[in-house]
């Protein structure tokens, strides 16, 4: 279902028309007589119909009912109703992380039930409408005033200068057909030297680069042009990843046998940025074996012309990308900025009363902002419908996963872009068959958290607020997560319909294609829950389990045989399951993702 979100901590619609529920009289035609037969309830009426959009978990009002007596009455939903429920006895409200959003839907429907003490019912649909909440007044937007100067006090340009740059990676693997390769005389050394530029791994790699068009953009008129427009000094993918900055991470990912998921590195090191090197050879070499006049071919004998896909059935580029939103974006984001070891509790804390080196934020600020700079999303993210986030059509201003709520008619790359994991988890949402609302629970997680840490700059939190902020930031993290392991289900369930064309044993060049993508994003984005410190992978009784995810999904599609790749369809389900239980998921939304 296509419905979102909100986590905002204003308070929703009080109830203010409480309804009286009409009794029956209790006396009878003749004196002494039989009381009269119990009647059923004949109406339902609640004392608000509204509630705010992005409100997750909102409360409409109090029910009542019309009947013959004023005690005795039960109200209830369906049990399957996939937006609502009833608490403490009359309350109607949303479910816990469920909001609804007004550019998707101007109002819900809800068909309550209420049972009298005789066990006599009355049902009735009940329409509630969706109140919008303009972003221009703050609310729901990922803005805060510096207190300590004028103008705004959010800052993560490096984050969206990390976001570019992984960006422009993969636009320019996307690229790498044997046309391409062959028309601007590439060889397999040349692409591993862009690549390690656009990485950073080598002193002054961002200088070479910073001053680049910003390729991946197509035609979309920004404010920025440049790697340097976005954040001017060394932004390199390389000394982010994880183990590279050792000091702020919950495990030692330079260590051999600590970073799990893959097994075969080549001649590169066992470690997160190991692999992306392993990567960048497989691909110089595929493009080698093009230019030797060697004809790349699947299995089944068909020509491999995008040189990112290997025989084995990798997609190198998706692989890439999805082990950087991890090993990079993930890792920053929960264990560096999100984690408790930098200043997330009152034992260790990071400075809220003084400016950061000068800026118009203190130091617990802008970590904050840094750890949702990493989760990717627009400043007025819940503005959007998870179609306008997902890019998949809507109002012509969002359509295409920006917007330019400035007015200025250009799209700024810090403020008005939606990037990485935050576009997966309005994907995610989209195509739930039970409603899911990851996107609008992490984003106003983000805005409650910083809220908290804004209103006290000028003192360090108390232990009650240290709290409440931990809330939020726990909120913001699970659902972050959370949308990772749909995705990881969904593309589950895609390699899982691939594998039966394969079995079939005669498949096209992109049916093969379709194989060595979505096992790639599969792959990738599984290895991505081992960097988050809050992970419930981590958990004792999950002890083990990330490994044997991983032993269940493999290191490349099984291409072999029909009973192999039964086998393994029968493996993905078995991780398909695994990933349901450890993340609570709906299983019509796990079979449907």
């Amino acid at each position: 279902m296509n419905l979102r979100k909100s986590l905002i901590t204003t308070a929703v619609l009080a109830a203010t028309l409480g309804l009286t529920a009409c009794g029956g009289g209790s006396g009878s035609d003749n004196d002494g007589g039989t009381p009269p037969a119990n009647q059923a309830p004949t109406n339902i009426t609640v004392s608000a119909s509204s509630v705010n959009d992005d409100l997750v978990g909102g409360v409409v009002g109090t029910l009542s009912a019309t009947d013959d007596s004023t005690s005795g009455l039960t109200f209830s939903l369906a049990a399957d109703e996939a937006l609502f429920e009833i608490v403490d006895g009359t309350t109607l409200k949303l479910k816990e992380g469920i909001a609804l959003n007004f550019e998707q839907q101007s109002d819900a429907t809800v068909t309550v039930t209420v049972t009298d003490a005789g066990g006599l019912t009355f049902s009735k649909e009940i329409t509630i409408s969706v109140a919008d909440v303009d972003s221009e007044n703050g609310v729901n937007i990922y803005e805060f005033d510096s207190k300590l100067g004028a103008g705004s006090s959010v800052s993560y340009g490096g984050q969206i200068a990390r976001h570019a740059l992984s960006a422009e990676i993969k636009h320019y693997i996307g690229q790498l057909t044997g046309d391409y390769v062959t028309t601007n005389s590439l060889t397999g050394d040349m692409v591993k030297a862009r690549l390690h530029a656009l990485w950073g791994d080598v002193d002054g790699s961002y200088e070479v680069v910073k001053d680049d068009s910003l390729s991946f953009l197509g035609d979309i008129d920004t404010v920025q042009h440049s790697f340097a427009d976005i954040s001017s000094s060394g932004k390199e993918l390389s000394a982010k990843v994880a183990g590279n900055d050792p000091s702020k991470m919950h495990k030692a990912w330079q260590e051999e046998g600590n970073f799990l998921g893959w097994t075969d590195f080549g001649t590169q090191a066992k470690t997160p940025e190991g692999l992306i090197f392993h990567y960048f050879d497989l691909l110089a070499a595929n493009i080698d074996k093009y230019n030797g006049g060697e004809i790349l071919l699947d299995p089944a004998g068909n020509t491999i012309t995008k040189l990112y896909i290997t025989e084995s059935g990798l997609d190198l580029n998706q692989l890439i990308q999805k082990h950087t939103l991890g090993a990079l974006m993930f890792s920053q984001g929960t264990d560096d900025y999100l984690e408790e070891s930098i200043g997330f509790n009152t034992e260790n804390v990071v400075d809220n009363v003084n400016a950061d080196d000068g800026a118009a934020y203190t130091t617990l600020e802008h970590h904050f902002d840094e750890g949702f700079g990493y989760f990717g999303a627009a400043r007025n993210y819940l503005e959007y419908s998870d179609d306008e986030i997902a890019g998949k059509g809507g109002r012509e201003a969002f359509a295409s996963g920006y917007n330019d709520y400035s007015g200025d008619t250009l799209i700024d790359l810090k403020l008005e872009y939606n990037w990485g994991n935050s576009t997966n988890a309005a994907k995610r949402d989209r195509g739930a068959t039970v409603t899911t609302d990851y996107s609008a629970a992490a984003m106003n997680a983000f805005i409650a958290g910083r809220k908290i840490i804004n209103d006290n700059v000028g003192s360090a939190l108390s232990a009650e607020q240290m709290d409440a902020l931990k809330v939020q930031r726990d909120i913001a993290v699970a659902n972050w997560e959370n949308a990772i392991a749909a995705t990881v289900v969904h593309y589950i369930n895609e390699v899982h319909a691939d594998l039966a064309v394969v079995a079939a044993g005669t498949y096209t060049a992109d049916d093969f294609a379709n194989l060595a993508k979505h096992f790639s994003e599969m792959k990738g984005f599984a290895m991505n829950f081992q960097f988050s410190p809050f992970s419930p992978f981590n958990a004792e009784a999950n002890a083990g389990k990330f490994g044997e995810l991983h032993g269940l999904l493999g290191d490349m599609p099984v291409l072999t045989d029909e009973t192999a790749v039964a086998d393994y369809q029968a493996d993905l389900m078995a991780a398909r399951e695994l990933l349901q239980s450890i993340y609570g998921f709906k299983a019509d939304n796990v079979a449907n993702w």
